[in-house]
């Protein structure tokens, strides 16, 4: 029986697709065991010299897949724990920032009573942090809306519990400079999306927003001008005692503030500018 042209030239190509999926396992096989027989009359400090050397140069790819041999040779030792962190510092430079955070959450998890556990933390902040650097001054106010603080709110954390549980850890003073960072970018973005919904005349949402600041940034320069949101937008919703309470609060932390001073005939809806 012959088989038509058609059917022999899509059993060939099945065929050599096949091959090309076996031969790319294999290959992937090849690579793990090839680093696996390559280390396996080291010592330990040997494997960690080489990954820390790979690390140092660029080769970060090498370097994780050295410093994942050491985890296993030398687990339950203090050794394992410099391998995680600095895997983790390696997946970081590699721009591999969820490996990196999945490797300290593992690392954080398993060695409560680590030395490093300060920088651990630490590293996690920073990782996290870099993924909003610079991200407010770039962003519409309609972004901001859009936009998760997730990462942000991650670094914080993270940085929080460098300060508050490490206090004399030589991480402690940066970690909190970055908290202040934070504090202050979030709390602009929740300001300025407080205007936005204030100038769209969604007072309600705006008040909330302004509230959330007043609440959860106490210290930060935006503040001053969230009470002014709150009080401008209980005006505008006829709210007479809540705008008075924000005016109060705001005359009593920022006693020299413009917005005390602004036009403002109580039952009129004039009322100052924001911005």
């Amino acid at each position: 029986m012959h088989t038509p042209n058609g059917a022999r030239l899509l059993s060939s190509v099945s065929a050599r697709i096949l091959t090309g999926a076996a031969a790319l396992l294999l290959a992937g096989c090849v690579v793990k065991t090839t680093v696996d027989q390559q280390t396996a009359g080291w010592s330990i400090n040997r494997i960690y010299s080489e990954a820390r050397d790979e690390s140092q140069s660029g080769g970060y790819d090498r370097a994780v897949e050295l410093y994942n041999v050491l985890e296993g040779r030398a687990a339950g030792t203090t050794l394992a724990q410099q391998a995680q962190l600095e895997k983790a510092y390696a997946q970081f430079q590699n721009t591999d920032t969820e490996e990196a955070k999945a490797t300290l959450d593992r690392f954080i998890r398993l060695n409560p009573g680590s030395p490093g556990l300060d920088y651990a933390y630490y590293l996690k902040g920073v990782v996290s942090f870099s993924e909003n650097a610079g991200w407010l001054s770039a962003l519409t106010k309609q972004d901001l809306i859009e936009r998760d603080q997730k990462a942000a709110k991650e670094s914080f954390a993270a940085f929080k519990e460098v300060v508050t549980r490490f206090p004399e850890s030589r991480y402690a003073s940066d970690s909190r400079h970055r908290m202040v960072y934070i504090a202050n970018a979030m709390s602009e973005s929740e300001l300025a999306i407080a205007d936005y919904y204030y100038r769209q005349g969604a007072y309600v949402a705006a008040i909330n927003r302004a509230q959330s600041v007043v609440a959860n940034y106490d210290g930060t320069p935006s503040q001053e001008l969230a009470l002014a949101v709150l009080a401008q937008s209980y005006e505008a919703l006829g709210l007479e005692q809540p705008r008075d309470d924000a005016l109060r609060v705001l005359e009593k932390n920022f006693p020299e503030s413009p917005w005390l001073h602004k036009a403002y005939t109580g039952k009129t809806k004039s009322w100052w500018k924001l911005w």
